[in-house]
């Protein structure tokens, strides 16, 4: 299995979608990041499951809400490295610019 590295803009990322769930339903927050913590687990265990998307990006959509899991694999140091989790409304090509 590989590792996963969560970049502190992806962990960002998480937080606020976390929080904004939250403030709009009790316990939704806590869903959301546990769909994520699921969803890292299964990229962990399949890391070229997920279609490339950009360059060597690939994203993993969530099962419930409507995000995907932007990715790399570090194939040298067995590690998947996690650069966004973005809503999928939004411009993907905006993580690029962080």
């Amino acid at each position: 299995m590989y590792k996963a590295v969560i970049l502190p803009l992806a962990k960002e990322d998480i937080s606020q979608a976390a929080s904004w769930y939250e403030s709009k339903q009790s316990g939704l927050g806590k869903r959301f990041t546990n769909e994520v913590r699921s969803n890292v687990l299964y990229i962990r265990k399949n890391p070229k499951a997920s279609a490339i998307r950009y360059g060597i990006t690939r994203c993993a959509v969530l099962n419930i809400f409507p995000f995907m899991i932007h990715y790399n694999i570090d194939e040298e140091t067995k590690s998947i490295i996690i650069n966004a989790v973005f809503h999928t409304s939004l411009n993907p090509e905006e993580w690029l610019n962080r």
